[in-house]
């Protein structure tokens, strides 16, 4: 069955209160780069979506709602900005930090299932979950719907069996997270866009790649592979695959795993594409190592707009990354949890839209996520 897909853009103005508001600079740089960035914009509805819940939020008080958070690996870099970001939001909203509980699932599902079991029983109104693995989501929502609880899925989007059973079954269950298909192409396009006779430095006419795959279990890891490579393909490039390795999202792990691709295949490596930044930071130490030059004889992308990715990108030491909005998706997720607890309801899937970055904007996402 088809979702229906709401489409949210990278984050939205908000309505200023008498202490100031919530950064409405990041707000309105968020919706120019929105609008010049991703092409498919309409101010209208994102806005008043973004004001319907705020006027939601102001009609009940949320402070004696009790909200429980799980996050699949608190060192994991981008969902430690998003977590932040989703905390400081709520407690814009009107959310007390004291009823808000954030916990690490230190990247194992027994964990993490231990802490969602731990959130029934405290009687939480509000489950925000960022699963270990995606698919253990069909017994998560199972204990979560039988519990009463509305349940938002975050960044690690289940499959589409399981959406659908939410749709079939009309229960109080959502996602909030961008298509990684979108972010897999955008990296290929990075490539793409340099043209062949600028990547092909051994001149056999083909991309020669490694890649570094995230977790194995994440639908993200898999899209991301798969699309940026057929990103290369769809345009005509001959591809050859070098070595493809698990870097589990990890950037030591990247590091060690792309010095030995680079040890094993020399200057025959041309591109190393990375599933994130953090990997991607790894996989350029093993480059300069190995005393390689990203932009001369090698190319190298990532994904999240990491901080020190885009000043790497805006330095030349990275080729690009994708934006992977974390305002605009934990924005999004606490006002869904808002709509579920003031009974508006929310459709299944609630998307975002990736920001392809590279030295022409780098400094705009940097500016608009600080």
């Amino acid at each position: 069955m088809e979702m229906k897909r709401h489409h949210c853009y990278n984050a939205v103005i908000k309505k200023i209160d008498d202490k100031g508001g919530y950064q409405m600079k990041k707000k309105i740089m968020s919706i120019f780069l929105a609008a010049v960035m991703v092409g498919s914009f309409s101010l209208s509805v994102p806005v008043m979506a973004e004001e319907e819940a705020t006027a939601e939020a102001a009609d009940v008080d949320l402070s004696e709602y009790k909200v429980g958070v799980c996050i699949y690996q608190f060192s994991d870099n981008f969902m430690t900005l998003f977590r932040e970001e989703l905390l400081s939001y709520m407690v814009e909203l009107g959310f007390s930090e004291d009823n808000i509980q954030i916990q690490d699932g230190a990247n194992d599902q027994a964990t993490q299932t231990n802490q969602i079991d731990a959130f029934i029983t405290d009687g939480v109104d509000v489950l925000i979950i960022n699963p270990v693995n995606s698919s253990s989501a069909a017994t998560i929502t199972d204990k979560v719907v039988d519990a009463g609880i509305p349940l938002v899925y975050i960044n690690r989007e289940p499959d589409e069996d399981e959406e659908a059973r939410w749709d079939e079954n009309d229960w109080d269950v959502t996602y909030v997270g961008c298509d990684a298909r979108q972010s897999g192409t955008m990296q290929g396009e990075l490539i793409v866009d340099l043209g062949l006779d600028a990547v092909d430095f051994n001149g056999n006419g083909a991309v020669d790649y490694v890649m570094i795959e995230g977790d194995p279990e994440n639908i993200d890891a898999k899209y991301r592979t798969e699309y940026s490579i057929a990103a290369l393909e769809d345009a005509g490039l001959e591809v050859n695959c070098l070595d493809d390795q698990v870097g589990n999202w990890d950037q030591v792990t990247a590091q060690q795993l792309v010095a030995n691709s680079l040890s094993q295949y020399g200057d025959d490596v041309e591109v190393v594409f990375c599933n994130n930044d953090a990997m991607a930071l790894g996989a350029l130490q093993a480059i300069e190592a190995a005393g390689r030059t990203v932009g001369e004889d090698i190319y190298l992308v990532g994904v999240d707009a990491l901080s020190e990715a885009c000043e790497d990108v805006l330095a030349g030491t990275m080729t690009g990354t994708v934006f992977n909005d974390h305002i605009s998706q934990s924005h999004s997720a606490a006002d869904a949890a808002v709509n579920y607890l003031t009974g508006a309801g929310n459709e299944h899937y609630i998307g975002c839209d990736y920001v392809k970055v590279t030295a022409e904007n780098a400094q705009e996402i940097l500016d608009m996520a600080s």
